[in-house]
């Protein structure tokens, strides 16, 4: 059986697509929430199990681990520890982990707890007698539709402001990854089988690095808007967010987001290209898509 957490999310609908298009046969376990979107689900003719639960109770996941053989977790990297040491517990043989590049940043606040969640899953296999394969999936920074919470922040910005600020001319480099080229890892990853149990990472990133503003300029032009583009120096786009910081009385918090737009995140993904044929695709059919999305909804209102 096949247990999985996070299928009514972004990528995780986009993973649900390629169950459904390839007939997966096995019986797959949803954890969902009482307020999940359950319809893909129920019209997939898939054999789904769907259990309501939290994954902050421990009692609630090693009861949804029952006759498990194999786990992907999209959900939350914060239970993953949890996830994978019931998992060991309950004897499944393979757990795939969606974590995420924040681990690379240079900033602690960024990286420090997803290195020490990694460094806890480690552990566990490492005290375990009990081989279990596990494979940790890191996307870059994923979008693909207007339910994300980073390319359709940038969308609904340039369509309503003549003018954007941007920090350090724009120059770092990211490297955005398009939910349906995770959904396609996820099952690809799925039906890989390793000869021996062993722990390994890979990084999903998008087809090719881009710097900052030709991003922007690319939305801009999809959505047929002229832009000013007006450079802020890191030094006082960080006094900036200090000052704002301050006013709020720490609420407003935004000091190490700011510093983290002029920080390159771009990671190859040539280790998952070789072992499983991932191959996204160009940011610019991908950002076409979500921004064509964005005028469907413009013309609705």
């Amino acid at each position: 059986m096949l247990l999985v957490t996070g299928i009514t999310g972004h990528s995780g609908r986009y993973f649900l697509q390629e169950l459904i298009k390839n007939k997966y046969e096995g019986t797959i376990r949803c954890i969902i929430r009482e307020t999940s979107d359950t319809s893909m689900l129920d019209n997939s003719q898939l054999k789904i199990e769907k259990v309501v639960g939290n994954l902050d109770d421990k009692e609630f996941i090693d009861k949804a681990m029952v006759g498990v053989n194999t786990i992907i977790h999209i959900y939350n990297i914060h239970h993953s520890p949890v996830i994978v040491q019931t998992a060991i517990k309950n004897n499944v043989k393979k757990a795939i982990l969606v974590h995420t590049t924040g681990i690379y940043s240079n900033f602690k606040n960024a990286s420090q707890e997803y290195k020490e969640i990694e460094k806890k899953i480690i552990e566990f296999v490492k005290d375990s007698n009990y081989k279990i394969n596990i494979t940790i999936l890191r996307p870059t920074m994923i979008y693909g539709d207007l339910c994300d919470h980073n390319m359709s922040k940038f969308i609904k910005m340039i369509h309503k402001l003549p003018i954007i600020p941007v920090i350090d001319k724009g120059n770092s480099l990211i490297q955005p990854v398009n939910a349906r080229d995770l959904g396609k890892a996820y099952y690809t990853v799925l039906k890989f089988s390793s000869k021996n149990p062993e722990l390994k990472a890979y990084d999903l990133s998008g087809d090719k690095p881009i710097k900052m503003i030709d991003v922007l300029k690319l939305i801009s032009q999809e959505l047929n808007k002229k832009v000013i583009f007006v450079n802020i120096p890191m030094g006082l786009g960080v006094f900036t967010a200090r000052i704002m910081k301050a006013l709020s009385i720490g609420k407003f918090d935004v000091i190490e987001k700011v510093q983290r737009m002029g920080e390159n995140r771009s990671y190859s993904h040539g280790d998952a290209t070789n072992d499983f044929g991932y191959n996204p695709m160009p940011f610019e059919d991908g950002i076409k898509i979500e921004v064509g999305q964005y005028k469907v909804k413009q013309m609705k209102v």
